[in-house]
Parts: structure tokens; sequence; C-alpha cells
């Protein structure tokens, strides 16, 4: 989405925290907005096709989401994303703690009447 005069691109961080977990070559991200008026935007941007683009280059062959609209969240789970898992990778991310970070760095399109 291209930033217009009512819209502004901005980096998903501002809006949501997120923390990672995993389990084999498994990779849990739990994503939650920092504020509930945001959970909309998150769920409508940050789609299972766009996280699969954002790790294409970790080898992630499926992403599912799970809505958590109680708690303005979303659990993401990226298989294969791992390469090798805490016993077998060489990375120095074995449980892939950094790749929140990843997450957390991509551009969302966020109405101007929204920000603060």
């Amino acid at each position: 989405m291209a930033p217009s005069d009512d819209v502004n691109m901005i980096s998903l961080h501002r809006l949501a925290h997120a923390r990672a977990g995993d389990k084999g070559e498994r990779l849990n991200l739990a994503l939650f907005a920092y504020d509930p008026r945001h959970y909309e935007i998150l769920l409508a941007q940050v789609t299972e096709g766009r996280v699969q683009a954002l790790f294409a280059h970790r080898g992630v062959s499926q992403v599912r989401r799970y809505p958590l609209p109680g708690l303005a969240g979303m659990n993401l789970v990226l298989d294969d994303v791992l390469q090798g898992g805490v016993n077998g990778a060489l990375n120095l991310d074995g449980h892939g703690k950094t790749l929140s970070f990843l997450l957390l760095g991509m551009e969302i399109a966020l109405p101007t009447v929204l920000e603060e």
C-alpha cells in the first residue's frame, strides 16, 4: 500500500510488540497491539501471505495465523524457519528469538486519523 494524504507507512513496532518461541523447526510469534484500537489494522495487514513473504529467505514453508481478539493480538506459527532448530542449527539464534524483530520491522499503513 502506497502512502497518501490520509495514510502513513510505519513500522509495525510502533503499534505492537512481539515475543518469539520455538519448537523444533516451528516458530511461534505472538503479536499484540499496544492499543486495542489498532487490532483491526493488524488483522488486515499482518496476513499469512505477507508474513510468509517476509520470512521467505529463511525457507518458511507455511504460516498460520490465529487471531486472539480478546487480547488484541494474534499468534503466528511458521513452519521450517529455524534451519534445524536449537539442536541442529549452526546460526547464532537457534531459538529464533530475534525473529520477532524481523516481524516488527514490517511496514504497515496507518490511517492518519489513528496516529497519536
